[in-house]
């Protein structure tokens, strides 16, 4: 997704993506402190959950191996989770 521009790697190290992202909020005003990647990974995945409710979508996409790490991460209630996932037809 993001090719290096001054190495042979086929990728930018996660250094240099942290410091894009710190950029990208710069940019549009934001304050780089309170944001980070793995914040945005969260909230893509909370946001993703929370739209759909697709708990097992979420957990595909965060490559976790099981439901109740996802329901951690996430910081949703269990209760909810099984009940979402009781729903979906796989």
């Amino acid at each position: 997704m993001f090719p290096s521009r001054f190495h042979d790697r086929s990728h930018i190290s996660t250094r240099q993506y942290g410091r894009l992202v710190r950029d990208w909020l710069t940019a549009i005003g934001l304050e780089p402190s309170g944001y980070g990647t793995h914040s945005l990974r969260r909230t893509k995945a909370a946001e993703i959950y929370r739209k759909t409710g697709n708990l097992r979508a979420v957990q595909l996409l965060l490559g976790h191996t099981k439901a109740d790490s996802t329901v951690r991460y996430l910081g949703i209630e269990l209760e909810d989770a099984l009940s979402i996932a009781e729903r979906i037809d796989i």
